[in-house]
């Protein structure tokens, strides 16, 4: 199989040939770390598995693109053929794009000691290209998957140290570095007693689009700010699948007269569709399980909270005034509609470019201006 020169194509649409990370996209087989992974097809997850079309399988590998490997429970290498199955995408092999960029912000250097997550293992093996076996630590929360990932850096030449860690809680030495591509609310402190003097860790805050960097200060804390791109990565969890606490309310939300009821002077917005919006929104009411449906010219968006507040706006046409119904302790569409009219008003929110202080036991402060938030 003739991976090689899919590789190199990938690195050459990824990064300049001069940067240190094009001979780590170009060298490794990513395919070799995806031989089975889920499509989201009208909803529903469907099977691919890259025996059965050699050619796609190569063609899929190495875009420049997130392939999911586990929804729910079920990991692709373990499901029947032809299988079919619906939830949330627990682990996945990230876009490389996105790998080499979170470890640009890392700013690492020849010499770094860096801790990373380990998913499929493919963003492990670049790391390993990048820097050497020794200088690399890559852990995930889950047996199943650091077993799979261990055989498959082996095949691929690699033996880095792996462990079945929880990252939210005691991590299994220090680095220079930290690089999560797992998103968190707040920063652990065990981050900050892991890293190194002068270290640097990377993550993306849990539920928003928002890549945060901070160097470790003197007093055990650090300082850093919200990049001005942007990435999208699961959350942090415990089990086998993520909890869905809004279940009761969807029930409710689905089809009740809401306690209030009115026009929303805006026209109907999917919140995940703009990440701003929907990151401004998650910091000041974190927990939001957004949801979406359309039938012919229909569309209607709902807004669910796990403290029984709800929202749902719909609308036919993209210009028409949704008719938005809310219940429950909080108003959630009004808040929605604040951060609107802020953007609005100062063509900008301050998410992006936001300063970023953590203090040694982990709380973790984004302030712009007179705007401030803390996790």
């Amino acid at each position: 199989m003739d991976w090689e020169a899919h590789a190199r194509r990938l690195a050459d649409e990824v990064v300049r040939p001069e940067s240190r990370w094009h001979e780590p996209l170009a060298t490794t087989p990513r395919h070799a770390f995806v031989p089975s992974w889920w499509e989201n097809v009208g909803g529903q997850w469907e099977l691919r598995e890259g025996a059965a079309d050699p050619g796609r399988w190569l063609d899929v590998a190495y875009s420049d693109r997130t392939l999911v490997t586990r929804v729910g429970a079920l990991h692709a290498d373990d499901a029947p053929p032809d299988r079919v199955t619906s939830g949330l995408p627990t682990s996945s092999s990230t876009l490389p794009g996105l790998i080499v960029q979170m470890y640009r912000h890392a700013v690492i250097g020849d010499g770094s000691e860096v801790l990373v997550t380990t998913g499929s293992g493919y963003g492990t093996a670049l790391a390993c290209r990048r820097l050497g076996d020794r200088q690399v630590t890559s852990i995930d929360v889950d047996p199943d998957l650091v077993a799979l990932a261990t055989d498959r850096l082996r095949e691929a030449g690699h033996r880095p140290q792996l462990a079945v860690c929880d990252i939210t809680g005691q991590l299994p030495g220090t680095y220079d570095r930290i690089v999560s591509t797992v998103s968190v609310r707040p920063v652990p402190a065990s981050w900050l007693a892991a890293l190194r003097p002068g270290g640097r860790l990377v993550t993306t805050i849990a539920g928003t689009g928002l890549i945060l960097t901070a160097d470790k200060t003197e007093d055990g804390g650090a300082v850093g700010r919200i990049t001005e791109d942007g990435a999208g990565f699961m959350r942090t969890r415990r089990g086998a699948d993520y909890d869905r606490p809004t279940e009761a309310v969807w029930e409710k939300a689905q089809h009740a007269d809401g306690e209030e009821v009115s026009a929303s002077r805006y026209p109907l917005l999917s919140v995940p569709d703009s990440w701003d919006i929907m990151s401004m929104l998650e910091l000041e009411v974190p927990g939001i399980d957004h949801r979406t449906a359309q039938d012919g010219e229909e569309r209607t968006v709902w807004m669910l909270h796990p403290d029984g507040s709800w929202a749902r706006a719909t609308a036919r046409g993209f210009l028409d005034s949704p008719t938005v119904h809310q219940a429950g302790p909080r108003r959630l569409w009004d808040a929605l509609e604040r951060i609107r009219h802020r953007l609005n008003r100062e063509g900008r929110l301050p998410v992006y470019g936001a300063g970023v202080n953590i203090t040694p036991d982990g709380e973790t402060v984004l302030s712009r201006g007179a705007w401030s938030v803390t996790l």
